[in-house]
């Protein structure tokens, strides 16, 4: 539970500095969280990410000043830290479909981002979607050998870009130079080397022995670290799986009484048991400290 309430410091962090440059390490700091896995969870719960949050609350306290006062659009602009009026108006009129002066002149109220709160959340249990428990387990160090993709948070950017990546591994045959297949029905994708501004790298690969050698070429090789995991069985169309990984860091997670530990997230696919799109059979483990 105490997920919601280190979030919503983050939150009221925000909404103090709306005015201010802010950084998402502090940002994330004041929640006591890494910047990459705050913005996990936020854009879990939340559904959108921090990046979007900040700026449609910055949008909504400008249009209502616009709104209250004869401040100039650049003061107003510049106040809510956005560089140039001709920015600002960019942005303002995308998100309200008008210009500031004729917002201004309007002077009726719009859709706006309220400041949200977390604390809401606290006893919520996702009314939308239900996945089994998961069985706590301990994991052996794995090596894994595959090919590192690119992808960030930002924008649900991952959201697309990791069906894509899957692709391009199999539709290339990128398996079928792979070294000492210990379990070749069996691909992983590993989520790791996380950044500050939400980027990450995705491995696309399979396990291999200890002494196998890395191709030529875009592959690497990757060690799982042996530790405590959360496993979950994500069974069923494709299309649920992602919802199936918000359920695990918006619902799951700060509802029990685990603490997520350091090191990355990896999913392992049966492809030879799966049918896709319809039927997917893929187990996603979580580190756990």
């Amino acid at each position: 539970m105490q997920y919601y309430q280190q979030i919503q410091k983050a939150v009221d962090y925000i909404e103090r500095n709306l005015q201010k440059e802010i950084g998402m390490r502090d940002i994330a700091s004041s929640a006591s969280f890494s910047p990459f896995h705050f913005q996990r969870l936020f854009l879990a719960i939340s559904g959108f990410t921090v990046q979007e949050y900040i700026r449609k609350r910055r949008l909504t306290e400008a249009a209502r000043l616009l709104s209250d006062s004869d401040e100039g659009i650049l003061k107003v602009a510049l106040a809510y830290q956005y560089h140039s009026q001709e920015a600002f108006t960019r942005a303002f009129e995308s998100y309200f479909g008008m210009t500031p002066g004729k917002y201004r002149k309007k002077n009726q109220a719009f859709a706006s981002q309220p400041p949200i709160s977390f604390l809401d959340d606290l006893g919520r249990k996702d009314q939308e979607f239900e996945m089994g428990k998961p069985e706590i387990i301990h994991k052996n160090r794995i090596r894994i050998i595959g090919c590192e993709y690119q992808t960030n948070l930002n924008e649900g950017r991952h959201y697309r870009d990791i069906p894509g990546f899957y692709d391009e591994f199999g539709r290339n045959g990128r398996y079928l130079h792979l070294p000492d297949r210990l379990a070749p029905d069996m691909v992983y994708g590993v989520s790791c080397r996380f950044q500050d501004d939400g980027g990450f790298s995705f491995i696309v690969g399979e396990e291999a022995g200890e002494c196998a050698e890395v191709p030529d070429g875009q592959y690497i090789k990757f060690d799982l670290p042996e530790g405590k995991y959360a496993e979950f069985k994500a069974y069923g169309p494709a299309w649920n799986i992602q919802k199936m990984r918000d359920f695990i860091y918006g619902v799951w997670l700060p509802h029990s009484n685990y603490d997520r530990g350091e090191g990355p997230d990896f999913e392992v696919t049966d492809v030879r048991n799966s049918t896709f799109p319809e039927d997917m059979r893929i187990k996603i483990f979580i580190p756990l400290s």
